[in-house]
C-alpha cells in the first residue's frame, strides 16, 4: 500500500516494514501529544479570556499533575528506546554465512566488488532472498551509504571498515545514494541496486570478467610483496602463522587479547607495530600508500580464505603455499626490494 504514497519508499528489505512501524509509531505519538497540547491550549484561550477573567489569579500546584505529565512522558520514551534499540542490534549484527560484498567510496562514486572477482561502479547486484553483509569504507571524505527501500543508512569513514546488512525480498531496481555531503559533486553520487532472483543472479556472476576472485587476487599480491616469506606454516616463520586465524582471538605483545576482523588485518598492514602478536618482534614495514583501498580488500579476503590443515581447504591455498601477512610480523628482504621498485 505505501508504494502508491509520495515520497514512500518501497519495502523491499526484511527489515523495511519494522522500521517503517517504529516510524509511525512516533509520528502518532508526536502528532497525538501536539494536537492534545493545541487543544488545552484553544480550551484555556476561551475560557480564561480577558473579558471573563480581566485579573489574573495565582493558582497552587498540582502534586499528580506533576506526577503524571513526569512519569508518562517517561514511559513513552522508554517505548521508544527499547523498540529502536531492537532495530538498531538486528540491523547492526549480520547473520551468520551472510554473502560478502565489499563496498568503496570515493569522490564521487560507489565501487562494489564481490567475493568471485565481479565488480561495479554505481551499481550493485544482488539475489532476493539471501543475507547480504556489506564491509564498507572510503577511499577520501565521510560518505554515507544508502539505500531507502532496504531501509538502512551507514556513515563510510577513512581508516575503518564499517559493516551493514540487509535481505532484499523484493526483485527490481532501487535507488542508492550517498546521504552525507561528501564535496561539489555529491548529488552526483547515486547509483542503483539491482535484486535479482537467485537463479537469474547467479547467471549473473558465471558472465563475470574472469578475472578470478577477491582471495586468489590477494594471494597473487601477497606473494608480490614478499609477504609469504615471513607468514608461513609449514614452519615457524618470523610472522605468526595466520592459518585459520581469522576471527579468532590473537595475543599481543602488551598482553591484551584481540579478535582478527578486517580491521584488525587493514590496520596490521598499514600500521603493524600498532598491536605486535606476542613471542615477534616488530619489524615488519608498513605499506602504507603501497596498497590501495581494493588491494588492501583482496589481501583480507585471503586472509578469511585461508583454513587449517584439518579444515575444509580453501581454493586458493596450496598444501604448502605460505600465508599472507599479518600486522606483527617481519618481513624479509623480498618486502623491502617490493618497496624500493
Amino acid at each position: 500500500m505505501w508504494e502508491n504514497l509520495p515520497l514512500w519508499p518501497a519495502q523491499a528489505s526484511s527489515m523495511a516494514g519494522r522500521v517503517d512501524a517504529l516510524y509511525l509509531f512516533l509520528i502518532f505519538v508526536t502528532g497525538s501529544v501536539s494536537l492534545l497540547v493545541w487543544a488545552i491550549i484553544f480550551v484555556l484561550v476561551i475560557k480564561y479570556r480577558y473579558k471573563k477573567h480581566p485579573k489574573a489569579e495565582p493558582i497552587e500546584g498540582s502534586t499528580p499533575l506533576e506526577i503524571t505529565w513526569s512519569v508518562l512522558p517517561i514511559f513513552v520514551f522508554m517505548v521508544f528506546y527499547g523498540w529502536g534499540a531492537a532495530i538498531y542490534f538486528a540491523e547492526s549484527r549480520p547473520p551468520k554465512n551472510a554473502m560478502d560484498v565489499y563496498v568503496t567510496g570515493k569522490q564521487w562514486m560507489w565501487k562494489t566488488q564481490h567475493v568471485t572477482g565481479q565488480r561495479e561502479i554505481n551499481e550493485l547486484h544482488v539475489p532476493a532472498g539471501r543475507d547480504v553483509r556489506l564491509t564498507m569504507i572510503s577511499q577520501d571524505v565521510i560518505h554515507s551509504f544508502y539505500i531507502p527501500a532496504f531501509r538502512i543508512k551507514m556513515d563510510v569513514v577513512p581508516g575503518r571498515y564499517a559493516t551493514e546488512w540487509f535481505h532484499a525480498i523484493k526483485p527490481g531496481k532501487y535507488h542508492l545514494f550517498c546521504a552525507e555531503y561528501c564535496g561539489t559533486q555529491h548529488s552526483g553520487m547515486i547509483g542503483e541496486v539491482t535484486v535479482m532472483e537467485p537463479r537469474e543472479f547467479e547467471a549473473w556472476l558465471a558472465g563475470g570478467s574472469g578475472e578470478g576472485s577477491m582471495a586468489s587476487t590477494g594471494q597473487k599480491l601477497f606473494q608480490e610483496l614478499g609477504c609469504a616469506t615471513c607468514h608461513r606454516f609449514d614452519v615457524q616463520g618470523r610472522g605468526p602463522n595466520l592459518m585459520g586465524i581469522y576471527g579468532k582471538q590473537q595475543l599481543l605483545a602488551d598482553g591484551r587479547a584481540i579478535t582478527v576482523d578486517d580491521n584488525y588485518i587493514r590496520e596490521s598492514i598499514l600500521n603493524p607495530n600498532a598491536k605486535v602478536v606476542s613471542g615477534f618482534q616488530p619489524i615488519m614495514p608498513t605499506f602504507n600508500g603501497i596498497v590501495g583501498e581494493d588491494q588492501l580488500l583482496s589481501l583480507i579476503a585471503y586472509v578469511k580464505s585461508l583454513q587449517t590443515a584439518q579444515g575444509p581447504t580453501a581454493p586458493v591455498t596450496p598444501a604448502r603455499e605460505p600465508v599472507p601477512g599479518n600486522a606483527t610480523a617481519a618481513p624479509s628482504g623480498g618486502n623491502a626490494q617490493q618497496r624500493n621498485k
